[in-house]
């Protein structure tokens, strides 16, 4: 509140009123002024008028492609003239030998139709590969010369890129690289390839329906098999990988509440007497919960190894000082006179916690238990590709590998949809033992609302 003098005259009580409302007016305008400041040291501290010099969006555009669909290579070894056919050029989608896709014609000189005119030729000494408006183009691998490339006469398009050991040619239609050693050709399809069942399958390129009609005939254990087994997209790791992310999330923030709560007792000024064991565990509370639950899972990692129990235990020790913090402020705000009320009854002072306690708390319990659980989940996923347990490393993994995107995005999709999965088990949980809804005490609450209606 703003006080004046009574004793002042209407010429300096004016004066002084100005003054107030200039200091007002400045404050006002310093603030966002501090902010704009701020904003503007950070645009150019970190260099931001060069980060679009910096972006690479073709390598973006690359990235996003190779999330949803997958690149067919076919390969021809120069030294010994032998050709493969593989999906993402792995050999677990390797064509059997003698088979290829339709647009590639095996043979002495292997054709492939890259449609739209675009053709690449393997010959037995040169590649050539046509395109549509601008020529062909011919490459000569040699052990000793390199590679001797032979392009249409004018300027080198920026699509292509010519050096005395290697030729790339990147259309939309395709690639095309040539080194002394090896010719590669793929080309991009949409889709997630052998995603349900792999080349060696009998069940591979059936569809829906076919698969049904086998079912129904006693094949359903045998297509589930191909299925669950399938050795590119490894759905039987997956699943196990996301149990024991669910597994890590579960065990780390259970045992935290467990561990959190008699502890928080020791920390309330109206539970614990003694104000050396309240600074204590008050500080105990912060320091475990002060450190990163990165930084506790390298730490652990290194005392008891890499594993699924390390990432509960990082997760543990992290919201074990969480929880302490949090069940120790509940507990000092719990209402005394229903301890009281337990205690006329002659209750024992641990069932003064039980009943007189733990009732009023309980909701902050569960509420902040279930909240974490949902949490910890995400937690999950980053401490096990440190630790080496969970969805968190097949994500990592396939990230390394810097090739098979589709696989990214599908343990992306996958950890999204698992962290909805949480959000909707925990809210549900939360309604069912804190609200009561749904259950006995949620109708019988519900009916008596409906009673007391007029």
């Amino acid at each position: 509140m703003t006080t004046f003098d009574t004793n002042l005259t209407p010429a300096e009580l004016k004066l002084s009123i100005s003054r107030l409302f200039m200091k007002k007016r400045l404050t006002n305008f310093a603030l966002p002024a501090a902010v704009l400041a701020y904003l503007a040291y950070v645009f150019f501290a970190f260099s931001m008028p060069g980060l679009w010099e910096r972006a690479s969006l073709d390598n973006a555009l690359t990235l996003v492609s190779d999330s949803y669909s997958y690149k067919t290579h076919v390969t021809r070894d120069n030294r010994s003239g032998e050709v493969s056919v593989a999906i993402e050029g792995e050999r677990k989608g390797a064509y059997p030998d003698g088979m290829a896709p339709d647009w590639v014609a095996l043979g002495e000189t292997t054709v492939i139709d890259l449609e739209d005119g675009h053709r690449v030729t393997f010959g037995l000494e040169t590649i050539e590969y046509v395109i549509p408006g601008y020529g062909a183009v011919r490459a000569t691998p040699s052990r000793t010369a390199g590679v001797q490339a032979e392009l249409p006469a004018g300027e080198i398009p920026g699509w292509i890129n010519v050096s005395k050991n290697r030729l790339a040619v990147t259309t939309e239609a395709g690639r095309l690289t040539v080194t002394r050693n090896r010719a590669e050709v793929f080309r991009y399809f949409a889709g997630w390839e052998l995603f349900f069942f792999t080349l060696d399958s009998p069940y591979y390129g059936m569809g829906a329906g076919e698969l049904l009609q086998r079912a129904a005939t006693g094949e359903g254990g045998s297509i589930f098999q191909d299925f669950w087994t399938n050795k590119m997209w490894r759905h039987q790791d997956v699943a196990w990988a996301i149990a024991e992310t669910l597994l890590m999330a579960f065990l780390g923030t259970i045992g935290a509440g467990i561990i959190a709560l008699p502890l928080a007792f020791a920390a309330t000024r109206n539970f614990m007497p003694l104000s050396s064991i309240r600074f204590a565990v008050r500080r105990l509370f912060d320091f475990v919960r002060g450190v990163d639950s990165l930084i506790w899972t390298v730490v652990l990692a290194r005392a008891f190894g890499p594993g699924p129990l390390t990432g509960a235990l990082a997760i543990l020790v992290t919201d074990t000082g969480t929880f302490g913090k949090i069940f120790s402020e509940a507990l000092e705000n719990v209402d005394q006179k229903q301890i009281e009320g337990v205690a006329s009854t002659g209750a024992k002072p641990v069932q003064r916690y039980r009943f007189g306690v733990i009732p009023q708390i309980t909701p902050v319990l569960l509420s902040q238990l279930l909240y974490f659980l949902e949490s910890n989940t995400r937690s999950a996923t980053i401490i096990g590709a440190i630790t080496g347990g969970g969805i968190g490393l097949l994500l990592t993994q396939a990230i390394i590998t810097q090739k098979d995107w589709e696989e990214v995005a599908y343990y992306i999709t996958l950890i999204i949809l698992m962290v909805m999965l949480m959000d909707w088990f925990s809210g549900w949980l939360r309604r069912r033992l804190i609200k009561g809804e749904g259950g006995k005490a949620g109708r019988t609450a519900r009916k008596g609302k409906a009673f007391l209606l007029p």
